[in-house]
């Protein structure tokens, strides 16, 4: 086993990963520090995920990092395109030198003696093993499961002549050119795949229990293309950052105050893309309140083009079994297809999958409070990335990364070894992730919770974040420097 030992440990190498390494190296260079991750590349996300259409949910301006803009004025750009942006960026400012690839963390020690982590990897492969020890643990390996996505059980699936996929299975040898495709799901993955796939397919289904929110957006936002063209580069993105998070924050809140009005809003929009009332209604109206759920975007209504065009359908439905040349509904039709793709949703794990040990015990993840969304109680010296569930990953990630630079200048100034936030057993719970949807029910209790109240609660607000981590003192009566 070979041993290393670093001052900050980052695993990951995704956008939140590359995010805390730049600021890392630029706030505190007289700290070492190294990225591990566990695939053959950089890049998280936007490396695994290969399926046809593949693209942001949420505009560049904000995905994007405010210390390198995104720079073009599309605001929603495809999977190939976010990839090669986090690679230069990674390699423009040598974040790319301190990546090891191939190393997945199984085990985190922490252990007060030394004051270190000892961070135990191996190899996915080979089973070679690595041990680095490390001051201070920064996870950044989201919480996505990257080994395989969810399907549920499928009634007579092995009688089905076709093909079955799941997008986060997809590979290049999947033909879908002239066949006929059905998609099963309705979150962001199905609604992507849909009009990319009718592009070249014979027809397309999309197979759905119930409806999603669905809301087009112009791909180029004029707003910011002229920005682009009258403003200096970096006025220009920080402008365009900022229109974008006061609208999210506005529309979000909105949803929440006036629900019923933020829901029909959303259904006529989607009738008067589709030019059928009636559709809108049967297929595009769910039955929970906005932002109970992710929503939905669609880029210059490519989903609605490719319904109206003919090419794709939406049918609501559940399966009662699959045939040799489809799928059979409760409803009593039949659904011919010669693929099928299962977008069911995803598996969701905690820091990566790796077990944390503190002096020996184990830590058990839902036993643990988050501290301002990105550090776990009694538990030291380690911060994780989380994004927000209502806006882009990288506005709340970029934050904590700055957060933690914070507190390791300041554990730096005044010679700490040890940062800790302790929990008020007064402090009522709740899921870390406040969301209804089923991919996140069934796997929620897995995860550390929130607190109800500051600095426990994991805020969904930007302006408040920004406020509350890169302005607010740092020692308070939770979090302890020793």
């Amino acid at each position: 086993m070979s041993r290393d030992d670093v001052d900050v440990l980052i695993v990951g190498a995704g956008l939140s990963g590359i995010d805390a390494a730049y600021h890392l190296q630029t706030t505190l260079p007289g700290l070492s520090y190294a990225i591990v991750e566990a695939r053959a590349a950089m890049g998280g996300t936007w490396d695994l995920f290969r399926y046809p259409g593949i693209r942001s949910d949420s505009d560049m301006y904000t995905l994007g990092f405010p210390f390198r803009p995104w720079p073009t004025a599309r605001g929603i750009a495809g999977g190939a395109d976010i990839l090669a942006y986090l690679r230069d960026t990674a390699s423009h400012y040598g974040i790319d030198r301190h990546i090891r690839y191939r190393h997945r963390v199984d085990r985190a020690a922490w252990d007060s003696a030394t004051a270190k982590w000892t961070v135990h990897a191996s190899n996915p492969d080979t089973g070679a093993r690595h041990a680095i020890t490390c001051r201070f643990l920064f996870l950044a390996a989201g919480y996505f499961h990257y080994d395989h996505g969810f399907t549920p059980e499928l009634p007579g699936r092995a009688s089905f002549a076709g093909r079955v996929v799941h997008p986060q299975a997809w590979t290049p040898d999947i033909a879908t050119a002239n066949k006929r495709v059905v998609v099963i799901g309705s979150g962001a993955t199905a609604v992507t795949l849909v009009p990319a796939l009718a592009a070249t397919a014979a027809h397309v289904t999309m197979l759905q229990r119930s409806p999603t929110y669905i809301m087009s957006r112009p791909a180029e936002d004029p707003a910011t293309a002229w920005l682009r063209r009258n403003l200096p580069a970096g006025t220009a993105a920080e402008l365009a950052r900022w229109k974008s998070v006061l609208l999210t924050t506005a529309f979000y809140a909105y949803c929440r105050r006036f629900p019923d009005r933020a829901k029909q809003m959303l259904v006529d929009g989607v009738a008067a893309q589709l030019r059928d009332p009636e559709a809108a209604a049967a297929h595009f109206t769910p039955s929970y309140k906005p932002w109970d759920q992710r929503l939905c975007l669609v880029p210059d209504g490519d989903l609605f083009g490719a319904i109206r065009s003919g090419r794709a359908e939406v049918v609501t439905d559940h399966v009662d079994t699959f045939t040799p040349r489809g799928i059979q509904l409760r409803s009593g039709r039949h659904l011919d297809a010669d693929v099928i793709v299962t977008a069911t949703g995803l598996r969701l794990r905690a820091f990566g999958g790796a077990d944390l040990v503190v002096d020996g015990r184990p830590v058990k993840l839902p036993d643990v409070m988050t501290y301002k969304g990105m550090m776990c109680s009694d538990v030291p010296n380690l911060a994780f990335a989380i994004g927000y569930t209502n806006a882009s990953w990288t506005l709340k990630c970029d934050l904590t990364s700055r957060f933690v630079c914070r507190v390791l200048t300041h554990m730096q100034r005044h010679g700490k070894r040890v940062v800790v936030a302790r929990r008020d057993p007064g402090v009522a719970r709740a899921p870390i992730i406040d969301f209804t949807s089923t991919y996140v029910a069934r796997y929620i209790d897995q995860f550390p919770s929130q607190g109800a109240v500051a600095p426990w609660r994991l805020y969904q607000n930007y302006a408040f974040d920004l406020a509350s981590l890169k302005y607010a003192r740092l020692e308070d009566r939770a979090l302890q420097f020793t």
